[in-house]
């Protein structure tokens, strides 16, 4: 059976080689450092989950988020909206823009894999 595929949206080199180690035995990871990469990659690619940064540089994450949602190929994929902005109304803005999940920064290793368990 292939392993699933998550594709990893962050801006900061860092949290994406934590969430890489982190998740890397267990999935393959494509990794993006903008909203308009994760676009374009989500069409190419069709992962099965999208760790989405929502402060990403280019196009943010709540508008690549809108994008890949309002996609008939593409709305199906779990979004999981990875942000420091971590404040409930910010978990609520993130649902509204699409995501099917929200993790605060910094990330809780075991939330992080349960919620993508959840999902995928």
């Amino acid at each position: 059976m292939p392993r699933k595929r998550i594709l990893l949206a962050e801006d900061n080199e860092f949290n994406r080689d934590l969430i890489t180690q982190i998740l890397g035995g267990e999935y393959d990871i494509l990794a993006v450092m903008d909203g308009a990469a994760v676009i374009a990659t989500a069409m190419e690619e069709r992962p099965d989950l999208i760790l989405m940064d929502m402060g990403l540089p280019m196009v943010d994450g709540w508008e690549a988020t809108r994008r890949i949602k309002e996609h008939a190929a593409l709305k199906a994929i779990p979004v999981v909206a990875v942000t420091s902005h971590a404040m409930r109304e910010d978990a609520q803005r993130a649902r509204a823009a699409g995501c099917d999940d929200y993790l605060a920064k910094p990330i809780d290793e075991d939330d992080l894999v349960a919620k993508i368990r959840k999902l995928i």
